[in-house]
């Protein structure tokens, strides 16, 4: 029988069993989703985002290169609700042969009626408790992909689950400290909703859920009229979207910028909310700074 030499013996005796383990090929449809992903999976996983950061997830356009991520990928990502209209004709491009992972399977959905429709609003990780049933859905679908890893996987996904929880038990105590009448926002479009059903924001927005919409005349004079009425004097700006429109809107009501908010696209490495938990925290902050 020919012997292996020394050094290739000893090498192959001191692999380490990660080293051998298997890397998960990810695709997530947006920079969320992505950052979930990553944290739940940390080195069993490579996850590539489709749309980049400070990219918007509504009015996206898939290139080839997103295509062939996906024909290569062992699992997708996806939000769902109708957040990714684009995605199915990508799967279909692509080949994948696999039902993407919808993330926000099992969140109790709101609606909102626009133009005589109701439609199902897609921002439910805006919303902690709806962060949580993300992360569990994402936990096991890494599980399935790789159960070699599921016992480094299941605990990297329960200490985070932990930390979404603490997290949202934080962002409530410190709304209910702010009187009812102070929790009120203006931003550029509806992307708050789950996140003011869970902490009793009242959110303001010139256009509906989806950043495509259009506001007509009629609905920024009412909406200027009930900014006066209610004295709400901060606006938002998003940073996937065109702030202009609110910038108009808070010009004509006396109310001043309170910043930038990150409601589903996170900010660059280098920027204030590079992961879904530093982006939650950054938006609480600078509601709570607006309303004190």
């Amino acid at each position: 029988m020919k012997k292996l030499p020394v050094s290739l013996a000893l090498g192959a005796m001191l692999v380490s069993p990660f080293s051998m383990a298997k890397t998960v090929e990810a695709v997530a449809s947006f920079t969320v989703l992505a950052d979930m992903v990553k944290q739940v999976g940390g080195d069993h996983v490579h996850v590539k985002s489709l749309v980049g950061p400070n990219g918007d997830p509504h009015t996206f356009e898939p290139t080839p290169q997103d295509s062939q991520a996906l024909a290569k990928a062992d699992v997708v990502f996806v939000s769902g609700l109708g957040l990714e209209g684009w995605m199915n004709r990508l799967v279909t491009a692509s080949g994948y042969k696999n039902q993407p992972v919808i993330a926000s399977t099992g969140v109790t959905t709101r609606t909102l009626e626009e133009d005589g429709k109701n439609i199902t609003d897609p921002h439910a990780w805006n919303n902690l408790q709806n962060g949580v049933i993300y992360a569990t859905n994402i936990m096991n679908a890494l599980i399935k992909a790789d159960p070699e890893d599921a016992t480094d996987i299941r605990l990297r996904g329960e200490n985070y689950i932990q930390q979404l929880k603490n997290l949202d038990s934080w962002a409530k105590t410190a709304f209910e400290a702010v009187p009812p009448a102070k929790r009120k926002v203006l931003t550029s479009h509806d992307a708050f909703g789950y996140f003011g059903q869970r902490y009793k924001v009242n959110f303001l927005a010139p256009v509906g859920f989806s950043t495509e919409a259009e506001a007509s005349a009629s609905d920024v004079g009412g909406l200027i009229k009930q900014l006066k009425q209610q004295h709400i004097n901060r606006y938002f700006i998003e940073n996937q979207t065109d702030p202009r429109l609110v910038k108009q809107i808070a010009s004509a009501t006396g109310a001043q910028p309170g910043g930038e908010l990150y409601p589903e696209a996170l900010s660059d490495a280098s920027g204030p909310a590079a992961t879904y938990v530093t982006a939650f925290k950054h938006n609480v902050n600078a509601m709570l700074g607006s309303m004190r």
